[in-house]
């Protein structure tokens, strides 16, 4: 049986791997950030009496999102970072999913956001949207998402498919080769 809520207010966490990515910044900036918010991977949301509860975003959810003006947080709490509005916030939806950039020089707390990123203090990232989903028992499905509020890095996400990274150019495309290789190796240890 499955089960539509429409216009609920939803709060998702993922952990990005920079795929497809250009090799050089969508924004010249001395505090870039990009990652990707939310992917289009499903994965589990909670356990429930020993049972997985997934959790996946339709590829065609943002298709009529309404984008105008998103904010970048942490945590999706009190101070704004970057926005669409004022051009420091940059997102685009691609195969993967909802890839985003970040000027985070402006401000000295946004700098300073961008240190802990940078870090590695700080590496995963997260959506709050108003979004109409399903569930069929065992998946729900993000099926349309009429507006994006903000997306954020975080802490603690919800989904480990998302990640934001602060780099510069030439620093890229070895960590892009740091991460396939960690990710290789998480596989071949698990099975």
């Amino acid at each position: 049986m499955t089960q539509e809520t429409t216009q609920e207010v939803m709060q998702r966490s993922l952990t990005f791997l920079p795929v497809n990515s250009e090799t050089k910044k969508r924004i010249e900036s001395d505090c870039y950030v990009e990652g990707y918010a939310t992917t289009f991977d499903k994965y589990v949301l909670m356990e429930r009496d020993g049972r997985k509860i997934y959790e996946e975003v339709a590829r065609n959810a943002f298709d009529q999102t309404d984008m105008s003006d998103v904010l970048f947080q942490f945590d999706h709490d009190q101070f704004v970072y970057a926005r669409t509005g004022n051009g420091s916030l940059g997102i685009e939806v691609d195969d993967h999913g909802l890839f985003i950039w970040a000027d985070l020089s402006r401000t000295s707390r946004a700098r300073q956001l961008y240190e802990d990123i940078q870090a590695g203090n700080i590496t995963q990232m997260s959506i709050r949207c108003r979004a109409a989903t399903s569930f069929d028992g065992e998946t729900q499905t993000i099926e349309r998402v009429s507006k994006l509020i903000d997306v954020s890095a975080v802490s603690i996400p919800a989904n480990n498919h998302t990640e934001i990274i602060a780099r510069k150019v030439n620093e890229y495309d070895n960590e892009r080769k740091r991460k396939k290789l960690a990710l290789k190796l998480k596989v071949n240890t698990e099975r």
